[in-house]
């Protein structure tokens, strides 16, 4: 089985409607053979991130499509990624809950072997930044992007971190934590 990431613009964008599509992501999942890992939603509902495990990504795709997922606006994905910085298991039972998620947009040239040397290399320097708790990043396969998630008091702590390691951030969204996602 592998692991697939979803983005899904809800609409409207509020609490109710996430919950919605939440459930009918999980519902289609199973209906694949599949389970929901985890979904973030960011703080002002415009937006969710779910990763789901399958072994198909054309059936995922089949039941994660927009028909089925009618509160969406837009659903990107399924899109292969790895988990990084932490183990799949433990993911899925303690569901860790991240207050910042950030994207992103890898460098043309950068393979997944680079990247996870840099990774290594530069995780250390967290340190400098201790009010920063690194929980996580799932690096897309096609190394599009990743989605790295932190625990941390606020955007300004998260930049430094970010700058820490020496990694740019392309989006930064703060999530909700109002709800367990799963």
């Amino acid at each position: 089985m592998s692991l697939y990431l979803f983005e899904i613009n809800p609409e409207p964008a509020d609490r109710t409607t996430v919950e919605r599509l939440i459930a009918d992501v999980g519902e289609g999942a199973r209906s694949a053979g599949g389970e929901v890992v985890e979904s973030q939603v960011s703080r002002t509902f415009d937006k969710v991130f779910a990763v789901v495990e399958a072994g198909s990504p054309e059936e995922l795709a089949a039941a994660l499509n927009g028909r089925s997922l009618p509160l969406a606006s837009a659903v990107t994905g399924p899109d292969e990624v790895r988990l990084v910085g932490a183990e799949l298991a433990e993911v899925k039972a303690a569901r860790p809950e991240a207050g910042y998620l950030v994207e992103w947009d890898l460098p043309a040239g950068l393979d997944m072997e680079g990247y996870l040397a840099r990774k290594k290399a530069n995780s250390p320097k967290y340190a400098q930044v201790p009010e920063v708790a690194f929980l996580r990043t799932y690096v897309r396969e096609d190394m599009v992007k990743c989605l790295c998630f932190y625990d941390a008091p606020g955007e300004e702590s998260v930049r430094r971190a970010r700058e820490a390691v020496e990694t740019p951030l392309d989006r930064l969204h703060a999530l909700d934590q109002g709800d367990d996602h799963q």
